[in-house]
């Protein structure tokens, strides 16, 4: 589980398509697209960080598969592929990182699975005097679970809902997300994780029952 918090913004060394085979760092193989073995940069998610262990990249549970000093990497499965952005990653890529949260730690944002639900894209950005109004597309089947004031999380990072509608959403950026997050440069048309407030989905699975 994650908070949304991002830590790091950390940067993709290579993306090897197809399981791996490539001809070292920086390298991209086309060898398939149902899997990709992702290799990440990142120093402050990896002083702790060993096989086996979750950090969210992008908003994207990932699983670390071996760290070598500041450099982790993780594998990705077809269904991630398909339902994230991460297919698009290219080395020089600028990522979110998030360790898993631990018992003792605060929850600085909300709850985070690190199960993206889908795909959004920038439509536009409307700076202020100190914060930023990012619009995002939002896949239809998602619409439902967002609300205003509700929380929502965009490549892994916690944000407030400030406008909700059945095909778009707004949310409102402050300097530190900006400086210290992808969301600060992300440009409309650029495509973004998102991943709704896993508690809405239990309260409708849950009073579907009742409305049978």
């Amino acid at each position: 589980m994650f908070t949304g918090i991002v830590e790091e913004l950390g940067e993709v060394v290579a993306v090897e398509l197809g399981g791996g085979g490539g001809e070292g760092p920086g390298s991209r193989t086309d060898g398939g697209g149902d899997s990709a073995l992702l290799t990440v940069r990142g120093e402050i998610v990896t002083t702790d960080a060993r096989h086996g262990d979750s950090i969210a990249v992008n908003g994207v549970c990932l699983t670390v598969t071996s760290v070598d000093g500041a450099v982790f990497t993780a594998d990705v499965m077809k269904e991630t592929l398909d339902r994230s952005c991460l297919g698009a990653l290219r080395p020089g890529s600028r990522v979110n990182l998030e360790r898993a949260v631990r018992a003792d730690q605060r929850l600085g944002g909300h709850i985070v699975q690190g199960h993206v639900d889908g795909t959004g894209v920038i439509l536009s950005r409307e700076p202020g005097a100190n914060w930023e109004t990012v619009r995002i597309s939002l896949p239809a089947d998602l619409a439902r679970y967002m609300v205003e004031k509700g929380s929502v999380a965009v490549d892994g990072v916690s944000l407030t809902v400030v406008e909700a509608a059945a095909d778009r959403f707004s949310v409102g950026l402050i300097p530190t997300t900006l400086g210290l997050t992808t969301l600060g440069g992300k440009q409309p048309g650029d495509p973004v994780n998102i991943e709704v407030d896993v508690i809405a989905k239990y309260v409708e699975k849950l009073t579907a029952g009742t409305r049978a």
